[in-house]
This record gives structure tokens, C-alpha cells and sequence, in this order.
């Protein structure tokens, strides 16, 4: 099998020197409504391989469970390799050469970068975990752990679903919330994930038969 993953990346990250960064897309010739088991397990492989093309080859990858909570890893210290932290939906570090990743097929990735001290976050956010405000959190968590100031930081938002494909506008939500808390460098391409499913995973448009896009983040 030779498939590719298309890789997108976003402007405003492109733009600071401090980090590397990509949102993997939906790979084409990869079924995932027949045997979903093993079209993710062939999709992991293939985002193995995006890795490696965007410079992260060797970084170890670290991912949140990702159970729709607010409970953000705080990365400190030197990581040798990949790791799942279990009932968490983030991830911030100071650490460089460390791969950050959250899976999604609907909700929003959001891309925190402070390159001032310099330090990161990625973040998983839907719609429980925008009620539960994870991306104030993961911001907080930031500024107590790295004192990082708000107003320096960049925040991305991924691609995710917006009305009328879904209720509520969790989108605006987020921003809001980064607001809120002290951000004003952000960042949302306005794309719904539900209305282009060529290019992206939709968890609701495609009722569940579904695999999922790679937000990626690491400091150089």
C-alpha cells in the first residue's frame, strides 16, 4: 500500500521559528466503514510516515486519551519515548523534540505556542471539553508552570464542525475563552470539518464510520 497523507499547516505557526507543526487530513484509499480496526492501524501508520516527512521522525510522540475531560499532562522533563496519558484531553512542555498529538474528527485541535520562553500546549476540545473550558486551563496551566504570558502567546484552532452540520459554535466558544483568559494572537480558519468530507474526518457526517486527522506540535 502507498498511500500519502495530505498535510496542512497553518500561517501563523509557520511564521515562529520555535516549533514545527502539521494537521494531518483525511487519507484518501484508507476504508475505515468496513474493518475500522484495521483501517486505524494502517492509518497509524501512515501518519508515521507523515512524521517523518515533516522533520519528527525520532521525536517521541506523546497523545492525550482524549475522554471529552479538562485534565491537561504537564510535560517537564525529558521524554524517550512515545507516551498516552490516560485521562487527559492536553498537553503542554517546555521539552523540545517532543512530538504533541491529538487525534480529531469533529472537534477542534487547538495549537498553543509561547515563543517567547519558548513552550507549547495542544488541547482537544468538543463540545464537553469547550464547556469545560480545557483550553482556559491548558492557558493557566501555561502560566503557572512555564510563566507564560497570555498576551504573548499564538493560538491556532484546527479545522472542526460548525452549525448547521452541528449546534453549537463551539468554535466561538474557544475564542472567547482564550480572550478571557489573556490571549489575543488568535487564530481559526473558519473551516467545517462536517461540510468538506473529502478533506476531513466528520464523526457526525459520516455517522461514526469514521478515522481521524493528527494535530501535531513540538518545540525544535
Amino acid at each position: 500500500m502507498n498511500v500519502r497523507a495530505p498535510v496542512e499547516f497553518f500561517p501563523a505557526l509557520t511564521a515562529t521559528s520555535v516549533c514545527r507543526h502539521a494537521f494531518i487530513e483525511r487519507v484518501r484509499g484508507i476504508d475505515v466503514s468496513h474493518d475500522k480496526t484495521e483501517a486505524l492501524k494502517r492509518l497509524d501508520v501512515v501518519h508515521r510516515e507523515a512524521r517523518h516527512e515533516i522533520g519528527m521522525a525520532d521525536w517521541p510522540l506523546l497523545t492525550a486519551q482524549q475522554i471529552h475531560g479538562d485534565k491537561i499532562a504537564t510535560v517537564d522533563q525529558p521524554v524517550a519515548r512515545d507516551k498516552e496519558f490516560a485521562g487527559c484531553d492536553g498537553l503542554i512542555t517546555n521539552q523540545k523534540r517532543i512530538a504533541l498529538g491529538i487525534h480529531v474528527a469533529d472537534c477542534c485541535a487547538i495549537y498553543i505556542v509561547d515563543p517567547k520562553m519558548p513552550a507549547i500546549g495542544l488541547v482537544h476540545s468538543g463540545k464537553k471539553g469547550t464547556e469545560r473550558a480545557i483550553v482556559s486551563k491548558a492557558i493557566q496551566q501555561m502560566r503557572e508552570h512555564f510563566r507564560s504570558d497570555p498576551a504573548e502567546l499564538i493560538v491556532q484552532l484546527s479545522p472542526c464542525i460548525r452549525p448547521p452540520h452541528y449546534e453549537i459554535d463551539f468554535a466561538a466558544k474557544i475564542i472567547e475563552q482564550c480572550r478571557a483568559a489573556g490571549a489575543k494572537n488568535i487564530h481559526d480558519p473558519g473551516v467545517c470539518t462536517a461540510c468538506d468530507t473529502d478533506r476531513y474526518y466528520s464523526y457526525r457526517a459520516e455517522k461514526g464510520k469514521t478515522g481521524r486527522m493528527l494535530a501535531l506540535l513540538g518545540l525544535v
